[in-house]
């Protein structure tokens, strides 16, 4: 993996198998869920984007919520041998990019979520706010 991998990196949107929502889960430390859980979340998120590196997903990030004034990042995983590399960057600016695009109600629209444990500079370092049950970003429509 040379220094550029972002530049090789396809996000791809709502193409995530349940199998492999698990899979990216489990090796990554996360709880192993049941199938048709991950199945149920992938069907009822706003959207999903998987990233992709030369045909493998190395990574994947869902956006839920109502879809016009509550946006909520959830599971931004990457798998450990691509972390630090800009990857997890590119899909929060893509889901909150989603979110600016389709957002219908301008300065009062929250984009939030819940960090894990030690990961809360990755998102202060994108402008989110550290909070005492997760972490938050006000975003403004032009």
């Amino acid at each position: 993996m040379g220094e550029n991998i972002c530049e090789k990196i396809r996000l791809v949107d709502n193409v995530l198998q349940p199998e492999d929502f698990i899979k990216l889960r489990i090796e990554t430390g996360f709880a192993e869920i049941p199938v048709e859980h991950a199945r149920k979340a992938l069907q009822n998120g706003l959207i999903n984007v998987s990233a992709i590196y030369n045909g493998e997903l190395v990574g994947m990030g869902r956006l839920v919520g109502d879809g016009a004034m509550y946006w909520y990042l959830q599971e931004i995983i990457i798998l450990p041998p691509f972390q630090r590399k800009g990857i997890g960057t590119m899909i929060v600016d893509h889901l909150v990019d989603y979110a600016k695009a389709n957002s219908i109600t301008g300065k009062f629209t929250t984009i939030g979520g819940v960090s894990a444990k030690g990961k809360e500079p990755f998102y202060e370092k994108m402008g989110f706010e550290v909070i005492s049950n997760g972490i938050k970003r006000m975003i403004e429509i032009e």
